[in-house]
This record gives structure tokens, C-alpha cells and sequence, in this order.
């Protein structure tokens, strides 16, 4: 347990909105505005929404997968020097399925104080949504794209449990595929666009799904919420069929 000290600067892990801007919280506007530096996955992106909320001046820290080393040296260099630094993504709360966790995770190691500024997460909005029974689920984040994928499913299919993924719009098809062959008679909610202007949420059958989304141009990344069917309902049902 780190106490503050107050000659270091502050990680603020800052949760930004999914698409309505509305959803931004006052805290994190403030957040934003008193930082002294802000690590960014897209400075494009976090520029518009400065903008947005009149927050100028601000030094950008470019922060992604592919310079991830660079960055983190730099903000734990900055925080060590007495700024506060407001991590955020393009999308959502950091850390959750991107490059934020390790941020997050080398500013600990270094004893620095990190604080979360909560707000928007897609994992939370679809399943608060979402009409299957989810009071405790597995969540999965995106499937690896190749090498690994099937044994993973076939991981997550043994846990009997509901199950969240994230999937990108052109494998959401190949995703149905696998729940069905992974998950027999499955329930799956696809949330997409969470909080834009063609969000979507459709619940159903794998085949349901994958015909509904088959053939549409998709846009935006989806949450997933397969819900396997009960083990034992469907055990009682077939107990009463031998009898």
C-alpha cells in the first residue's frame, strides 16, 4: 500500500465516453484540465475531445502497443518529477482490453500513486443492458486471431459460465460460427455502437445473430455476451426423457 506523497506526481486513469460526449463526467473534465501532461492513444483523437471541453495547451504523450516502452518511461519520468499525468483511450476505460494496463501497472511498481477517474466502459453499459442473467460472468476480452483461438474457446466453454467477449466488426460472423460449435444452444446479446448514433443490441440464437449481422457493412466494435445453456436443466430434461 503506497501512502501519497506529495513531492510525486499523480497517474490519473481517466475513462473517457464510447461515442456521446454527453457521457464525459465533470471529474474528468477536471482531471484532464489540471494535468500536466496527458498520455493518449490517438493524440488525433484526444485532441477533438480537449477541444471539445476548451482544454488547451496540454502536452500529449503518444502512448499505444508499438511505442509502449518509450511512453511508459517518459510519464513514470514525468510523475517522478512532481506532474500529474491523466491517462486516457480512444474509447472507454483505460486498461481494460489496451495498452493501459501497463501503464498503470509500471507506475505501482515505481510507487507512485494511481487513481481511477470511472466513468464509460463498454463492458459495463452492454451488460447493464444486456436481458440474460449476467450477475457473474467470465469477461474474455477479444479472442487471439489466429494460433490459440480454438483452444481458448474450448477453455471457456469448459467454465460453464457467461461469458463476455470484444470482437471487431468484420469477425463477428466467424464468432458465431464458434459459439455454436463451442456453446450448443447458447444465448447470445450482441451490443455494437454502444452510445452512438446506429447503436444496436439484438439478442438470440448464434444462427440469429450471424444471419443479422451476415452481409451488413458493420461498423464500430461489438460486446458479446454468450450465455451457455443450463447443464443442469438440460440434465433434468433428460432424465425425464428416459423415464
Amino acid at each position: 500500500m503506497h501512502s501519497r506523497d506529495e513531492h510525486k506526481g499523480t497517474l490519473s486513469v481517466v475513462a473517457t465516453p464510447l461515442g456521446n460526449l454527453d457521457d464525459m463526467t465533470f471529474r474528468a473534465v477536471k482531471t484532464l484540465h489540471d494535468a500536466g501532461a496527458i498520455a493518449c492513444e490517438d493524440t488525433r483523437r484526444t485532441s477533438i475531445l480537449l477541444k471539445h471541453f476548451g482544454i488547451e495547451g496540454k502536452r500529449l504523450v503518444s502512448y499505444h502497443s508499438f511505442n509502449e516502452e518509450r511512453a511508459v518511461r517518459q510519464v513514470i519520468e514525468l510523475l517522478e518529477a512532481g506532474e500529474d499525468v491523466a491517462l486516457v483511450t480512444d474509447a472507454g476505460t483505460p486498461a481494460i482490453s489496451d495498452p493501459g494496463y501497463t501503464m498503470a501497472s509500471a507506475a505501482h511498481s515505481a510507487g507512485l500513486p494511481v487513481v481511477p477517474v470511472p466513468g464509460a466502459s463498454a463492458l459495463t453499459a452492454a451488460l447493464s443492458v444486456c436481458p440474460l442473467p449476467s450477475s457473474s460472468f467470465f469477461f474474455a476480452g477479444f479472442l487471439p486471431h489466429k494460433k490459440g483461438r480454438k483452444s481458448r474457446l474450448e477453455f471457456l466453454a469448459s467454465l460453464d459460465s457467461t461469458v463476455v467477449f470484444y470482437e471487431s466488426p468484420h469477425r463477428i460472423g466467424r464468432l458465431m460460427e464458434e459459439v455454436k460449435e463451442h456453446f450448443p444452444e447458447a444465448q447470445v446479446f450482441a451490443a455494437r455502437e454502444i452510445t452512438k448514433m446506429h447503436e444496436e443490441y439484438v439478442t438470440g440464437a448464434p444462427d440469429d445473430l450471424a444471419a443479422h449481422f451476415t452481409g451488413q457493412k458493420q461498423r464500430g466494435e461489438f460486446v458479446v455476451v454468450v450465455h451457455p445453456a443450463d447443464k443442469r436443466s438440460k440434465k433434468r430434461q433428460e432424465h425425464a426423457d428416459h423415464h
